[in-house]
């Protein structure tokens, strides 16, 4: 049984705790609007320019063998490459596990396939978490990325290098893994391909109409440019929606902590004051006892 000087140093231990975990909220309160209105303000122009080059794939397909090939892609899907989207940090609850827990039960079922898998780390916790198993698979690792806040040249860069893998033959298939935000409480684990080029589901009637249009330059030159690009808004979309999803899961999982402290304060103060009422009571005990012994 602990003593009334371990029980001190038990609850100062744990006040000193909540002071950091209450802090940590605040801190991921103030960081999560920020990151929350960057990732909302890139929804409409991600969204916009995956049915743009959709729109544009479409005129294409009556022309398949004109395609570029990040749109027609290599004909096969025997090899495919898994970006892993994930935080530098943790103390973030299941936001990083969420992740990597996906990433594992899509490389079993794909082993199971007959495919190959290859995988490329973003964030240090993903790399962590996935090089005991799977560090044979991993080709590439980036760390430090949106450290404070995600720009559009970090996305631009991977999405460069993504796209080189592809033209060195290096994969068939491309898929992004991230946790998409949907509320502080609430994030969603997102995979969406890259390459080749899926276009995105209908959410609204097509246009039947009959219209005509003519491109300049050409479809194949235009397409070029924008898938490409497209990567690269994608990837930052994805690194803004981790951003704002990272932050909102460290201030739910910091006031859980929080909260779970102030029970832990609550009943080790209980069992201090229970204690120190005992000891009174037994020392009370021993005074009478001896003066009557007198």
């Amino acid at each position: 049984m602990p003593s009334l000087k371990d029980l001190r140093i038990r609850i100062n231990s744990v006040r000193q705790t909540q002071k950091i975990t209450s802090a940590m909220k605040l801190v991921a309160a103030s960081k999560l609007k920020r990151a929350q209105e960057a990732a909302e303000s890139a929804r409409p122009y991600a969204e916009s320019m995956d049915r743009m080059v959709g729109s544009l794939a479409g005129v294409m397909s009556d022309r398949s063998e004109d395609a570029p090939r990040l749109l027609a892609g290599t004909g096969a899907d025997a090899t495919h490459l898994i970006v892993v989207a994930t935080g530098d940090r943790g103390l973030c609850g299941g936001f990083n596990s969420s992740i990597t827990r996906a990433v594992r039960a899509r490389i079993d079922e794909l082993q199971k396939d007959g495919k190959s898998v290859k995988l490329y780390c973003v964030g240090r916790k993903g790399i962590e978490q996935l090089r005991r198993d799977f560090g044979n698979l991993i080709i590439e690792q980036i760390q430090g990325v949106g450290r404070r806040g995600a720009t559009y040249d970090e996305a631009a860069e991977i999405g460069r290098k993504i796209a080189g893998l592809f033209e060195d033959g290096q994969f068939d298939v491309c898929t992004i893994v991230y946790n998409r935000f949907r509320t502080v409480m609430s994030q969603v684990v997102t995979f969406q391909q890259l390459i080749p080029f899926a276009a995105p589901e209908q959410t609204e009637p097509a246009d039947t109409s009959d219209a005509i249009y003519e491109f300049e330059p050409e479809e194949t030159e235009i397409l070029e440019e924008l898938l490409p690009r497209n990567i690269s808004v994608q990837v930052f979309r994805a690194l803004l929606e981790n951003g704002a999803s990272e932050q909102g899961a460290r201030m739910t999982a910091m006031d859980s902590a929080t909260r779970n402290a102030g029970e832990m304060i609550n009943k080790l103060t209980l069992n201090y004051n229970r204690m120190r009422q005992a000891q009174i009571t037994t020392e009370l005990i021993e005074i009478v006892s001896g003066a009557e012994a007198l």
